[in-house]
C-alpha cells in the first residue's frame, strides 16, 4: 500500500479492481483542516478519465507496470495487432482502447505499450510524429499578414489545419496529443 501523498504523474495504482494512472496531481491544504490530494486519473483498461479527491491519510495499492516496444502489424474491424520482434508473441488491443491514437499507427512501426500482468493496457505514442501532406489547396498570396490556416489531409487520413505555405508532398510534424500542426519537418 502506498500513501496518496506519494502519488505523482505517471504513478499506477489499483482501485476497484482496475488499473489507473495519475495524469495530474495536486496537494490542497486549506487553513487548519486536513490536506486533500486531488488527482486526475485515467483508467488503463477503458481510457476513462476522472477526478478523485483523497484525504491525506488514505492509501492506494500501487501496481507494477512495464513497457515493451512492439511492432504494429495490422488492424481488422475492431482489433489492433502488435508483435514483439524478439519473441514473435502477438498481442491484441481492442479498437475502443486506441480510439484517438489509431490514426498515428503505421503498419510496421514500433510503439511503446504499457503492460500490467502480461496484458497490454496503454499505447504510448511519441509526443510528435512526422507525416506527409497528401492533399491541401494552394495558398493564396496576400493572406500572410496574420496566422491563416488551411485544411490538409495527411498520409494517415488525419485532417488538420496547416499554415498557407505548406504544399502537397511536404512533411509536417503533428502533435499526437491534440492532433495539431507543430511545424514543417526538416529534411
Amino acid at each position: 500500500m502506498t500513501n496518496v501523498t506519494q502519488l505523482r504523474s505517471g504513478t499506477t495504482f489499483l482501485e476497484d479492481g482496475d488499473p489507473w494512472v495519475v495524469v495530474k496531481y495536486e496537494h490542497i491544504k486549506l487553513g487548519r483542516g486536513t490536506a486533500n490530494i486531488k488527482v486526475k486519473i485515467r483508467n488503463l483498461k477503458t481510457g476513462v478519465t476522472r477526478e478523485r479527491v483523497f484525504i491525506s491519510g488514505a492509501s492506494v495499492e500501487e501496481i507494477s507496470t512495464f513497457k515493451r516496444k512492439l511492432q504494429f502489424l495490422y488492424r481488422d474491424q475492431q482489433t489492433f495487432y502488435f508483435m514483439d520482434p524478439k519473441t514473435f508473441e502477438q498481442f491484441e488491443i481492442p479498437e475502443e482502447s486506441l480510439e484517438t491514437q489509431s490514426p498515428f499507427l503505421t503498419e510496421g512501426g514500433f510503439f511503446d505499450l504499457l503492460f500490467w500482468e502480461q496484458s497490454p493496457l496503454l499505447l504510448e505514442l511519441p509526443p510528435k510524429m512526422k507525416f506527409k501532406v497528401t492533399q491541401t489547396p494552394p495558398g493564396v498570396k496576400g493572406n500572410s499578414a496574420a496566422n491563416v490556416y488551411k485544411d490538409a489531409t495527411l498520409e494517415n487520413g488525419l485532417k488538420i489545419k496547416v499554415p498557407l505555405f505548406i504544399k502537397e508532398g511536404e512533411m509536417v510534424i503533428v502533435d499526437t496529443r491534440d492532433h495539431g500542426y507543430v511545424e514543417r519537418a526538416k529534411n
